[in-house]
């Protein structure tokens, strides 16, 4: 399991209530009557793209390829070792 950051905006409608969308992840959009409603039904809108992607071995979006390829690096070293053959 890894740990994303996202960057979600919020924005209030003209008729009431908050729109949460997300340019890191295309296709998330959550509405709510208050901000925090939007951003938990935008949370799990989130979860569930990015568990629709894996699902479907489809590439995951750049900034968020990025970040798991940061969390997943392989870090090689070369230590010394003194055997008796």
């Amino acid at each position: 399991m890894a740990d994303l950051m996202i960057d979600i905006n919020i924005v209030p409608l003209e008729e009431g209530g908050y729109l949460a969308l997300s340019d890191d992840l295309p296709g998330l959009l959550a509405e709510g009557r208050s901000y925090q409603e939007a951003l938990e039904i935008a949370y799990d809108v989130a979860r569930k793209l990015i568990e629709s992607y894996v699902e479907h071995n489809d590439p995951l979006p750049e900034s968020i390829q990025k970040q798991l390829n940061k969390t997943h690096k392989v870090t090689k070293f070369k230590i010394p070792l003194s055997i008796a053959l």
